[in-house]
């Protein structure tokens, strides 16, 4: 190569990478400068750590903030804050996000959840982020106390859930524990495009209808990695859901993975596209659950339970469509929501009940493409193991024959 030829392909080269050197120089203090300029701290607003004081009015005013900057409200770190009921409502400038670093508490006195149903709620907020590796307590145990399912005199009431998300598009939550809620923990509500990772949700095992992930009227979600140990669903899955995913979850104790209840009080129900793949269910009352009650319509379909791992588990496989949690018997009817095309593949450890694998079906409508393959369920106590089916046709490809053996 001649010596000219030479010098230009360096001078090139140099060039090149001064350029691509500039650029990612600039774009490092772009993003410096953002993550400094674009940041709203709870405690520049009047909140105040540590104290017990009410920090509702600093958090919404924090929050009013952040959402018409494009700014990221930070709860600082080794700081316990505690609030009532509240609304962060959108919609927001981009870039909006919510950094929990340190604790936020759910103010101590019922007396002031007027709606009875809510704790935290993010509202109608798009390309939105939750993280920050801190707590978010509900403090729920006056609650539990006050339920009808723990003190049977006591009448039938709403309790909140601690964070809700509805209506809220291209969503993430990422590396935050969450515990004893009053309820539920964490509910996704009419949300698309969701993306919830490395969670940690805990609350005793005994805590009432305290499910971990509820997902109602919600597209295109996947949950990964996570940690769910609490007194109801792990994951609970409900009608108007459709794609959703949750990949390497940890379930347990608790009442398992469950899509629904569904069709209660004769209501459609419709359920679509859910892969459940590589959990582990240790001690939990059930293991993946499709229930329904009677008199519902629409449909569960296009199910997958994947690579699962059982572990001293009751009722380790279940479908039920003749779901009742209600005093007193239910009435059979001639309707319900129909279940189909459901496979479960790879699912192996140990049941704690002597049925490992239960299928309810309804007279009326059911089950139909029910697939197994590569199931193993062994007794936890060294005894035998067995599945009982009642209303199921079974998929072609399956292993299961009509006397239900495995």
């Amino acid at each position: 190569m001649p010596p000219q030829s030479v010098v230009l392909s360096l001078l090139i080269i140099f060039f090149s990478f001064g350029l691509c050197l500039g650029f990612y120089i600039e774009d490092k203090h772009n993003e410096t400068n953002y993550s400094s300029k674009q940041s709203v701290n709870v405690n520049d607003y009047g909140a105040i750590a540590n104290d017990g004081s009410d920090d509702t009015e600093a958090f919404e005013k924090t929050w009013n903030e952040a959402c018409s900057r494009g700014a990221t409200l930070v709860v600082p770190k080794y700081s316990v804050y505690n609030l009532k009921p509240v609304k962060f409502s959108g919609p927001c400038k981009h870039h909006t996000s919510f950094k929990v670093y340190g604790t936020i508490k759910a103010w101590h006195d019922i007396s002031a959840y007027k709606h009875r149903g809510l704790w935290i709620m993010f509202d109608n907020v798009n390309n939105f982020v939750v993280n920050g590796g801190g707590v978010i307590n509900g403090d729920g145990r006056k609650w539990w106390q006050n339920s009808c399912k723990v003190n049977k005199t006591l009448p039938c009431k709403q309790a909140p859930t601690s964070v809700i998300f509805s209506g809220c598009n291209n969503l993430k939550v990422k590396n935050v524990k969450f515990k004893n809620a009053p309820q539920m923990h964490l509910r996704f509500d009419k949300c698309f495009n969701v993306k919830a990772s490395k969670l940690v949700i805990t609350a005793p095992e005994h805590s009432p209808n305290t499910d971990g992930v509820h997902i109602s009227g919600t597209r295109n979600m996947n949950i990964r990695n996570s940690v769910i140990g609490t007194g109801d669903d792990c994951i609970s899955i409900v009608s108007g859901s459709h794609y959703i995913g949750a990949t390497d979850i940890k379930c347990g104790p608790g009442h398992g993975i469950n899509i629904g209840s569904l069709g209660a009080g004769n209501s459609e129900a419709l359920v679509s596209n859910v892969i459940v793949n590589r959990a582990t269910l240790t001690g939990s009352t059930n293991g993946v659950r499709i229930k329904s009650w009677q008199g519902g319509f629409g449909y569960a379909k296009n199910i997958k339970f994947l690579n699962i791992a059982m572990r001293n588990v009751t009722n380790p496989i279940i479908i039920d469509q003749n779901y009742c949690d209600r005093k007193g018997p239910c009435p059979e009817q001639d309707s319900a929501v129909k279940i189909s095309n459901v496979v479960y593949k790879n699912i192996t450890g140990t049941s704690a009940s002597k049925v490992a694998i239960k299928f309810d079906c309804s007279k009326a409508v059911p089950c139909k493409g029910i697939q197994l393959k590569d199931v193993t369920l062994t007794s936890e106590n060294n005894g035998d193991t067995t599945a009982t089916c009642n209303n199921v046709e079974y998929s072609k490809k399956g292993k299961l024959h009509p006397q239900c053996s495995y």
